[in-house]
Parts: structure tokens; C-alpha cells; sequence
């Protein structure tokens, strides 16, 4: 091998290695960014919520109180969202799992569905997106479809998949997903992978796919396909009329594959 074939061939690979390099910085630089955008959102509403209930009175207090402080904002909304929305009505409530790093605005535009996919919360390009209803759903649809990217440094949907684990699912059972007017709990009902299906594909099922849990047949053959999709039994049971949350995010197992987490709405009388 020749002097100039070699070190061409050196050449070559120092560009490829600087070329990498700058690539790898560039995308560090801007997942810090983003994080650092939506963890100063989440401290905004944390430090609100816990304002709002500090000055909540106690049982025992509430008899000596003639008018509790309302948690609702002059525009009706809860206080710890109004801001937020003021800002950008896109907002339609906030998902967060306690002892999780899922803690973001979920974002709604029913006439374009898929907006944020790659828009932060203020409308700018981002890679992680933020997390949103989905087409066919609506934050008081009977199922709330939400999806969020799975991003390899955590953020958004990048850890979901951890409810592969049984054990984490236990320890993580409880799911809120606010309006911008009520908090809700959710209890986790099922984890499981899967794929988008081609439109010919027969006898497979479509979590996607299912617009309106408001009849019971439908409701029934949701639940049924969630149960045998499912990676473990959680053996929370699922009434008629209770409100379907589905959290889906993509998956690496199978090409267009995606991890799916669904849970069902607690009453308000079974939150203590």
C-alpha cells in the first residue's frame, strides 16, 4: 500500500471521526436543552401544586375555615395549569408518575392531531416533542390515547418501558393525568409490546384503533385484547364506564413496534 493511499485512508478517517464527534456534541447539547426546558416547566407547576396544597386546610381544620382558598384560577382553571395555558391553549392537562422522570404537559390540537410531535411546548422544533392526545381521543374521551416520544436519554416516553417489569408496576401504580379543571388518578391495568398492524392484517389487535369505549361491546372487546396482550396480571379490575387511559410510545423489539401502558380511571370515593 502506498504512501498516499495510506494516508488518504487516515484522511478519511479523522473526518469520519470529527464528523461523529460533532454529531454526538450536537446531540447533547440539544437534549440538554430540551430537558432543561421541561424540567423548568415541571418546577413551575410543582411549585404552584404544592402551594395550592399547603394552603388547603387539613379534616380537621376545615370547620374552622368559612371559605377554603379555591384551587381554581379566575378563568376556572386549576391554578398550577393556568399559567401555562394562558400561554399556550394547546395545553389540555399534565402527566406524572411519582418516583418517575414522567412529568410533562400533554398537548391537544384535534385538527392536527400530531402538531407536537416534534414541537416543544412553546412551538418550537424539538426532537423530543412533547406528549399528546391522539387522533379519535380527547382529555374526557372515554379513552385517553396519549404518545410521547422514547427517548434514548429518558426524557418524555424514554423510560415507559421499565412497566415491562412486574416488579416496577407495583411499585409505580398509580398514573395522573390532569385536565386543565380536575386532577385524576389512574391505577395500571396492563403493560404490553406491540406493533402497528398493515390495514390487510386480520386477527390482530389494535390498540390504536379503538375511538369509543362509550358502547360496552366495544369496551368489552378492548379490555379483552388488553388482557391477552398483557406481560403479567396486575389483577386490577376494569368496570363499564370507567375511563381508559393509554400511555404508547414506540418499541425496539419488532420493526414498528410500540410499548403500551393502560390504565383505568379511580373513582373519586376510592382515593383516600
Amino acid at each position: 500500500m502506498s504512501k498516499r493511499v495510506r494516508r488518504g485512508i487516515m484522511v478519511f478517517c479523522a473526518a469520519v471521526f470529527l464528523v461523529s464527534s460533532w454529531m454526538l456534541l450536537r446531540d447533547l447539547l440539544r437534549s440538554s436543552r430540551e430537558r432543561a426546558l421541561n424540567s423548568a416547566l415541571t418546577q413551575q407547576v410543582r411549585q404552584v401544586r404544592e402551594e395550592v396544597k399547603a394552603a388547603a386546610p387539613s379534616a380537621a381544620d376545615k370547620s374552622h375555615v368559612e371559605e377554603p382558598p379555591s384551587p381554581y384560577a379566575e378563568s376556572g382553571i386549576l391554578r398550577q395549569y393556568d399559567p401555562l395555558w394562558q400561554e399556550n391553549n394547546d395545553l389540555s392537562g399534565w402527566l406524572w408518575i411519582e418516583g418517575t422522570e414522567i412529568d410533562y404537559p400533554v398537548m391537544y390540537t384535534p385538527k392536527r392531531p400530531e402538531k407536537y410531535l416534534r414541537q416543544n411546548f412553546y412551538g418550537k422544533w424539538a426532537a423530543s416533542g412533547s406528549l399528546f392526545i391522539g387522533e379519535g381521543s380527547g382529555p374526557d374521551a372515554p379513552l385517553v390515547m396519549v404518545y410521547g416520544h422514547h427517548m434514548r436519554d429518558g426524557s418524555m416516553f424514554g423510560q415507559l418501558d421499565k412497566y415491562q417489569s412486574e416488579e416496577y408496576a407495583r411499585e409505580h401504580p398509580i398514573i395522573h393525568m390532569d385536565t386543565l379543571t380536575e386532577e385524576r388518578e389512574y391505577e395500571v391495568v396492563a403493560a404490553f409490546r406491540s406493533r402497528v398492524y398493515q390495514v390487510d392484517e386480520k386477527g390482530v389487535f389494535r390498540y390504536y384503533r379503538y375511538d369509543d369505549l362509550s358502547d360496552q361491546e366495544a369496551f368489552d372487546r378492548y379490555l379483552k385484547g388488553v388482557r391477552a396482550s398483557a406481560l403479567y396480571d396486575t389483577g386490577v379490575e376494569v368496570r363499564f364506564g370507567q375511563r381508559i387511559l393509554v400511555l404508547s410510545t414506540c418499541s425496539y423489539h419488532t420493526p414498528n413496534g410500540r410499548f403500551v401502558v393502560v390504565a383505568r380511571q379511580i373513582e373519586p370515593e376510592e382515593i383516600s
